[in-house]
């Protein structure tokens, strides 16, 4: 190492660093300078068709007949069903707890579901009107309560995928639904966290994460009055975002009417930032993260929404989970400031309107 890498001061844009996530209490390398390096690997093939308002070969289409038998109803806006292929099964088994060392294992009863946001089959999120994206947080609402009332169900998971590239093998606008006896390994460790931090202030970690942010302002994309959406400090993905409610509260039940309307709203504006970024249908995982159903009081939790994507430089190049990120711990090459700085400047008009 020469004198002049030796006595050069930090600069966070510049020099590799780590930051620190309390959610999962783990480290994540930053590389800023790999930014700019040549790209010879893998390409995604991006190919968007323009699709119909009804598919009759879509088995989520309203009408259409399902893979298993069964027709769907002609429903109009949101539609729920028990998902036919469903990982987790509703059927109470006899099992034994004696288990040998090294081979421990115990049944999971559980429930998975499918929401359509719409009967067009040509929309996705940031392409619906607002009061309809409501109408599908009303839905999330009211599956997390129903679901959650059932006595084995402790955990209630609400997610998206969105695009083939996140393993998505239906375009039709949807999400899922999987409700199971045992609260899921990451969230359980988030819960972890969140309760240490509430246990030592009183408080919840992300009410005063976010008020620093809203503070620092070098990481909000924008805001509204309910929620703030934003880059995590710790974003493991390039375009990785985080939505997040200004009221601490710990689920979904506890949002008011013009509440949702929020979330609507924010969830609107985001994924149009998304799909503006490349003007593609951005691809994506999403879900939140709300109190379990267990029965227990859990002041320590307050509802959050993640956005996973995998998109890196451009439409054609994804950011790969391997190698030092498998063996070691999370890398990003571009900053979180600077991801957030990108999607902050762009436009919350759809691409679209322009075409």
């Amino acid at each position: 190492m020469n004198t002049k890498e030796m006595n050069s001061s930090f600069n966070q844009k510049k020099h590799p660093h780590r930051r620190y996530n309390p959610l999962l209490d783990e480290w994540i390398l930053v590389s800023p300078q790999r930014a700019n390096r040549p790209w010879q690997g893998q390409t995604e093939k991006v190919a968007e068709e323009k699709l119909p308002v009804h598919d009759p070969n879509c088995y989520l289409c309203s009408g259409n007949m399902r893979v298993n038998g069964e027709k769907n109803p002609d429903y109009k806006g949101v539609y729920v069903f028990d998902n036919d292929f469903g990982s987790l099964m509703k059927v109470d088994v006899e099992f034994s707890d004696e288990q040998p060392d090294f081979f421990s294992l115990k049944p999971e009863r559980g429930i998975n579901r499918v929401i359509c946001f719409s009967d067009n089959h040509s929309l996705t999120l940031p392409e619906m009107e607002v009061n309809d994206i409501k109408k599908v947080v009303d839905v999330w609402q009211q599956q997390y309560e129903e679901l959650g009332a059932e006595d084995y169900i402790n955990h209630v998971q609400i997610f998206e995928n969105k695009g083939s590239v996140m393993g998505c093998s239906n375009p039709h606008p949807h999400g899922q639904i999987w409700a199971q006896s045992s609260i899921p390994s990451t969230v359980l460790r988030t819960q972890e966290n969140l309760k240490k931090y509430f246990e030592k202030n009183g408080r919840s970690l992300l009410e005063d994460y976010v008020k620093k942010e809203l503070e620092v302002r070098e990481r909000i994309i924008f805001e509204n009055e309910d929620f703030v959406a934003l880059v995590p400090f710790w974003a493991v993905w390039p375009y990785e975002t985080m939505i997040v409610s200004k009221r601490k509260t710990e689920n979904i039940l506890k949002f008011s009417d013009p509440e949702k309307h929020s979330l609507a709203e924010i969830l609107k504006d985001l994924t149009i930032k998304y799909d503006n970024l490349f003007e593609i249908s951005f691809p994506y995982s999403a879900g939140i993260h709300q109190s379990p159903t267990d029965g227990k009081p859990h002041p320590e939790w307050h509802f959050h929404m993640h956005f996973y994507p995998p998109l890196l430089r451009n439409a054609e190049v994804k950011k790969f989970m391997v190698g030092y990120e498998m063996l070691a711990e999370p890398q990003r090459d571009i900053t979180p400031e600077q991801s957030a700085e990108i999607l902050q400047n762009l436009s919350v008009v759809h691409y679209k309107t322009y075409k």
